[in-house]
């Protein structure tokens, strides 16, 4: 009987007993273990989980009281702390190149992607999106012109000056 109670006690309190193992040991472990190792992949790997773990942990902190009204919250961190550490999913990794990276490499280009808001007078009308642009753009000036812009954008993404000289193009000097 007394390891009943004993099981009892374990599946009542697993989120307390495991959340640990999961969020703390085993990535502990893993970041000791990815520094040994001289592969990069791992670093990013858990360098992302810790920061990932910060942020939550900020918000737990910040929305505590709030949290306390969800008793399913701290399965739910469970759950998603298990795909972040597994090596299996590699959550971190997924979060950093999906998310994190992009924001940091080009970080006016991530804002202006995450924060694009359609101007529209008519809520009702057809939607304002970038590829009812670039339709309206064709029809108004033909598929030359469109091409002739998207060359351009992406010269203006390189950089324009190399060591010795300056590129030229057609209409502008960079």
């Amino acid at each position: 009987m007394g390891s009943g109670n004993f099981l009892q006690v374990v599946a009542k309190n697993f989120d307390v007993l495991a959340l640990p193992l999961v969020t703390l040991v085993y990535p502990l472990y893993a970041s000791i273990k990815a520094i040994e190792t001289k592969s990069s992949t791992d670093d990013q790997q858990w360098l992302t989980y810790w920061v990932l773990y910060s942020m939550i942990t900020l918000f737990e902190l910040t929305f505590a009281k709030v949290l306390e009204l969800f008793p399913i919250w701290p399965y739910a961190k469970l759950i998603f702390s298990c795909w972040l550490v597994l090596p299996h999913f590699n959550g971190a990794a997924y979060v950093y190149r999906r998310f994190i990276r992009p924001v940091y490499m080009n970080p006016q280009r991530a804002t202006s992607t995450i924060w694009y808001m359609p101007r529209k007078k008519d809520v009702f009308s057809k939607p304002d999106d970038i590829l009812t642009a670039a339709e309206k753009y064709i029809e108004e000036h033909g598929t030359e012109a469109f091409e002739r812009l998207m060359t351009k954008a992406q010269r203006e993404e390189r950089p324009r000056h190399n060591n010795n000289y300056m590129i030229f193009d057609d209409d502008y000097i960079y």
